[in-house]
């Protein structure tokens, strides 16, 4: 199997790292953009708007430049470089994920040229804090009251929720709490009456928010796709989102394996540099091995995403995120044992990339989670 990129793609990649570099290659410019309002710089938003990221994705009579998981792929490991903070993840991967697969043609008309441009923010509120981790259990609830829906609940954890221009909600039209079917998705202006939302920084420097609905009402036509099918897309959406995460941990990973390098270059002890000492150079070198190996399950997860087996999808999904994560978290501890006091400092970006990589080993479903997904389906698909 061919695993190298296309011209296009590789020139997707310069580029995009091109642009990370120049407005992050500072990290005292990150956090002036984590002081910013949104927690983000909206001139970064527009430069990704103006290189056609934030369209992606997106199909071309939608205005985008009908990108796969590869693209998305490159993107996403390249913001982990970064440690980029604008919120294209929860807007274009996410929210613009459901949208352009469940919105009619009015519906992503209105919204998606909007994202293409910069214009707009979207976030996906989903999780329940009842729900773990599980997609299915949902209780908010969607009732019809004439020409309205009328929801009521709460979503906690919404990624960019607090900057969102547009929020696309998950709520319970039929069945009880943990059922598979009657979950729907809704369109919702956060400026709605009823509707709360408390934004929060991450312990990564990026934001969140929590979603109180109480007797919010939306239009009839806020309802995205058909009405208590919503599962199987939800669940499509978030193993593309995890595909993006394990990308983004792998361009964090090699990141902070260089910096953990040239540190054991630089460090002076016994009259000579640390990463002399060949027991250090043992750990350096498992760090490049685990660096590959999550290199390879991130390919591995931007290709299985695209499987129409939707079983076959999840089970290789979980496999990647489980593994990536667990390599993550290893790299990072190592990374800060080896750097020593300083790793622990604000002031020094490497325990920046080590909570990263922790948020992402957690977001849309742990370690534990996952091989618990991957046992219960008996381990990978035999086709793989």
């Amino acid at each position: 199997m061919d695993f190298d990129l296309t011209d296009e793609q590789r020139m997707l990649s310069e580029s995009v790292n091109r642009l990370v570099t120049d407005a992050y290659g500072d990290f005292e410019h990150r956090k002036g953009y984590r002081a910013a309002p949104r927690g983000f710089a909206d001139a970064n938003w527009q430069a990704l708007a103006e290189m056609g990221l934030l369209g992606l994705p997106f199909d071309e009579a939608d205005g985008g430049f009908g990108g796969g998981p590869m693209e998305t792929m490159i993107v996403m490991e390249a913001f982990g470089r970064g440690l980029v903070l604008e919120p294209f993840l929860a807007t274009v991967v996410l929210a613009g994920g459901l949208l352009r697969r469940a919105g009619n043609e009015a519906q992503r008309a209105a919204i998606l040229p909007s994202v293409v441009e910069g214009s707009m923010v979207l976030a996906f509120a989903h999780q329940e804090r009842q729900a773990r981790h599980d997609l299915h259990d949902v209780a908010t609830t969607a009732r019809r009251d004439g020409a309205e829906w009328v929801l009521d609940g709460a979503k906690g954890v919404v990624l960019a929720g607090d900057s969102a221009d547009r929020i696309i909600v998950s709520a319970r039209t039929a069945g009880a709490r943990r059922d598979r079917e009657g979950i729907s998705l809704f369109l919702l202006d956060p400026a709605t009456p009823g509707v709360t939302r408390r934004g929060y920084a991450t312990q990564d420097g990026l934001r969140a928010a929590e979603l109180v609905l109480e007797g919010a009402r939306v239009p009839a036509d806020a309802l995205l796709g058909h009405e208590g099918q919503a599962l199987p897309l939800i669940e499509l959406v978030v193993d593309e989102a995890n595909a993006a995460l394990c990308a983004e941990a792998l361009g964090a990973m090699d990141v902070l394996r260089d910096l953990t390098v040239d540190y054991l270059k630089q460090r002076q002890q016994f009259g000579q540099a640390i990463g002399n000492f060949q027991a250090l150079q043992h750990r350096a070198a498992d760090m490049l091995v685990a660096t590959e190996q999550a290199r390879s399950m991130a390919m591995y997860a931007a290709m299985m995403v695209q499987s129409g087996d939707a079983a076959a999808r999840r089970t290789a999904l979980s496999a990647a995120k489980a593994l990536v994560a667990k390599l993550a978290d290893q790299l990072g501890k190592d990374a800060i044992q080896l750097h020593g006091g300083i790793a622990m400092t604000e002031e020094y970006k490497a325990g920046h990339y080590f909570k990263r990589l922790t948020m992402l080993g957690t977001i849309f479903g742990d370690v534990d989670h996952h091989l618990r997904v991957v046992v219960a389906a008996g381990g990978l698909p035999e086709a793989v």
